[in-house]
């Protein structure tokens, strides 16, 4: 869903850069276990989708400007 949302909005601007660093420690973590502990293959398979999104979210955030004059979600409704 959220890679969905900064395709319509064309923006990343309501995305922080904690999440992603967030998001690739998980996925580094699922990927090392993934290679490490004996499990089925189609959890593998699961933590290289995980891999396809964050790579996703990295273009996303390269392709679209941070839109710095929008207001964040938490502004709007301070209001």
């Amino acid at each position: 869903p959220q890679l969905y949302i900064n395709y319509k909005m064309k923006s990343v601007a309501h995305l922080p850069w904690k999440f992603l660093c967030f998001r690739f420690v998980n996925t580094f973590i699922d990927d090392l276990f993934a290679f490490l502990i004996r499990q089925p293959m189609m959890h593998r398979v699961s933590c290289f989708r995980d891999d396809v999104v964050f790579v996703a979210y990295l273009f996303q955030r390269w392709i679209y400007p941070v839109d710095s004059n929008r207001p964040m979600a938490v502004e709007d409704f301070s209001g």
